[in-house]
């Protein structure tokens, strides 16, 4: 592979994954404006972000199998390009009618998009060099994620609620269409892409589409549902429909997750890390957000500042996580982020209303370097360990975990601060916020130790990984 190959690639696989983790973010600031100037119900508005984590949780795995078909570079142009279009469409958009509509087509595209910076990265790095790439796109990721709400704050203040979106159609045109110009190196006896006689699985899509999303919607639904038939039903129908696809995959002859994917105890470890990370993030997230609003009083805007060190700490983690993965082995390095991030959510728990800003940043600043390195490791450790030719079906699943685990983590913060809410409703809402955050983090640092009991399942060390089958995409 060359060097400008290679730099394109990470360029493209960076501004990809920054662009829809900015997306994320900059949409939750500039909701109530766009309520308001679209005179929607608060309803129809929180469908603007359902809608589309529907799309993209449902989708990402076909996604990526679309791009183990047809080639990753290909996909991702398509994936970034309509990402972009749909971004440019919300801008100019009438009704809330049609952002919802475009936010699940942004979904769509988001699942074509994101497993294919992941493929992109596996096809183009030898397996001993993954580390530092993924480092840098995790960080990227928090880098966007965390500017997300600045960023839609200055905009919407200066112009409205449609410049959000429009700050995506420029990046995503410019490397979508430099993806495309700089051409993959051709290997000699390579397989062209989509010569393999393996099937997309549209029967297995289709059944895992609905497993996920009724499972999505359902968790989504949860805290603000006051019909727990809804919530039991919608949980009914994502493990018949899970069910099914299991049977399904074990009987059809090209599956649409293959066997050597899943197979290995270390791919499903990593999964499992995911999930339990992201989880313990956004709960933590969550409930520390409530905790400095509601008990310590501070503004939006000095919750952000107290909460940044999580956000900065996540960001410089990523490259030394990836240089500690070279050096201990992806199970010490993993084990030790779990941990580091358990420490975090049990020192958020014993936070109170007298407690100092350094040890409510040290909380946060625990959380994200241990998130940052635990996503890094055991990202790695999938696209590292998933044979080449099932690199993007790897990287779905990988964003798949990185989608349940937030919703699972909001959900279940959610359901322990009602409770130790309703507790301690005696004291008024600051004293309720303070008493409900402690057992809600307490769980959640479990949580984080479960996960790093998963860090047994990886390697000790960077061993061999499995040898990619040469190919090229056209």
């Amino acid at each position: 592979m060359s060097s400008a190959y290679r730099r394109v690639t990470l360029t493209g696989s960076i501004v990809g994954a920054a662009v829809v983790a900015l997306d994320g973010t900059v949409l939750t600031i500039v909701q109530p404006a766009m309520q308001c100037d679209l005179h929607a119900s608060l309803h129809q508005v929180q469908w603007t972000s359902t809608g589309y984590l529907i799309a993209v949780a449902s989708l990402l795995v076909f996604g990526g199998r679309i791009g183990d078909r047809y080639g990753h570079r290909q996909i991702f142009a398509v994936g970034i390009l309509g990402f972009g279009a749909a971004s440019l469409g919300i801008g100019l958009a009438s009704g809330i009618g049609w952002v919802i509509a475009l936010r699940v087509s942004q979904g769509v595209f988001g699942a074509l998009l994101q497993p294919a910076t992941l493929g992109m990265l596996r096809a183009a790095f030898p397996p001993e060099r993954l580390g530092m790439p993924v480092a840098l796109r995790t960080s990227a990721v928090g880098v966007a994620a965390a500017a997300g709400p600045l960023v839609g704050g200055v905009l919407a203040a200066r112009s409205d609620w449609r410049a959000v979106f429009f700050l995506n159609v420029v990046p995503a045109l410019v490397i979508g269409v430099l993806v495309l110009a700089v051409r993959e190196p051709a290997v000699r006896d390579a397989k062209p892409a989509g010569a393999s006689g393996d099937g997309l699985d549209l029967p297995g899509a289709c059944l895992l589409a609905v497993t996920l999303g009724s499972l999505v919607h359902t968790l989504v639904s949860m805290p603000e549902s006051s019909r727990p038939a809804a919530t039991v039903t919608g949980l009914v129908v994502a493990a018949v429909a899970g069910g099914a696809f299991v049977r399904h995959e074990r009987r059809t002859a090209s599956p649409l997750v293959a066997p050597e994917v899943l197979g290995p105890v270390t791919v499903a470890s990593a999964l499992g890390i995911l999930v339990s990370a992201s989880a313990v993030l956004f709960g933590a997230l969550f409930a520390g957000t409530y905790f400095l609003q509601n008990t310590l009083g501070l503004n939006p805007f000095r919750s952000a500042l107290t909460a940044l060190p999580g956000a900065v700490a996540m960001v410089l983690a990523a490259p030394i996580a990836a240089v500690l993965l070279r050096r201990y082995g992806p199970r010490r390095t993993t084990a030790t982020a779990m941990a580091l991030l358990a420490l975090g959510a049990l020192l958020l728990s014993r936070l109170d209303g007298a407690s100092a800003t350094f040890a409510i940043g040290g909380g946060f600043c625990l959380v994200g370097a241990g998130f940052g390195s635990a996503m890094v490791t055991a990202t790695a450790v999938m696209v590292r360990h998933a044979p080449a030719e099932h690199a993007g079906v790897a990287g779905g699943l990988q964003q798949t975990a990185l989608n349940i685990g937030p919703i699972v983590g909001i959900a279940a913060a959610t359901a322990l601060m009602a409770l130790g809410s309703h507790s301690a409703a005696t004291g008024g809402s600051g004293a309720a916020a303070s008493s409900a955050m402690g057992p809600t983090l307490t769980v959640l640092a479990a949580v984080a130790a479960a996960g790093a009991f998963l860090a047994i399942g990886l390697p000790g060390r960077t061993t061999g990984a499995v040898s990619p089958r040469p190919r090229t995409t056209a």
